[in-house]
């Protein structure tokens, strides 16, 4: 038997956001990838497409928790899950914050433009109406390698 490094499986919703965010890249936009889960379903998995659908907000999250407030028929995903392949930005961490998401699972920190660990740090604030629970750094490898041979690319 051998003495080599354990390989931890991502879960299926992080693999199914990092299969989302390759066809973001894929497509030429930023290689993000959001899945909503509910009771152990997806109920809904986005790529980002701004400049496909021509809309600043439409972020992976962002279309992401508007698939899955259409499929449940509610604006309110109290008893969902969020994963996604990047910190969200601050557009994102409010509308995760008024859709009242329960776990927000997140794979690369963004230091730049990331507003749960980073920037204004949206869940932190004392006047936030809703905070999830925050699991950063899962698939966080496969995530940052996306994101860094993307803009590599684009050099």
């Amino acid at each position: 038997m051998g003495h080599g490094i354990a390989v931890i499986p991502l879960p299926a919703p992080m693999r199914a956001a990092l299969d989302a965010a390759a066809l973001a890249a894929a497509a030429g936009e930023v290689p993000v990838g959001a899945v909503v889960m509910r009771g152990g379903r997806i109920i809904a998995i986005s790529s980002n497409a701004p400049r496909a659908l021509h809309d600043p907000t439409a972020h992976a999250e962002i279309l992401a928790i508007r698939a899955a407030a259409v499929a449940l028929g509610t604006d309110r995903l109290s008893d969902c899950d969020l994963w996604v392949t990047l910190e969200p930005c601050a557009m994102c961490a409010g509308a995760i914050a008024h859709a009242r998401i329960a776990r927000l699972y997140y794979g690369a920190s963004d230091p730049k433009g990331g507003a749960v660990e980073h920037g204004p740090a949206l869940f932190a604030q004392p006047t936030i109406h809703h905070r999830p629970e925050v699991f950063p750094g899962i698939g966080e490898g496969q995530a940052a390698a996306l994101l860094r041979d993307f803009f590599a690319a684009r050099r």
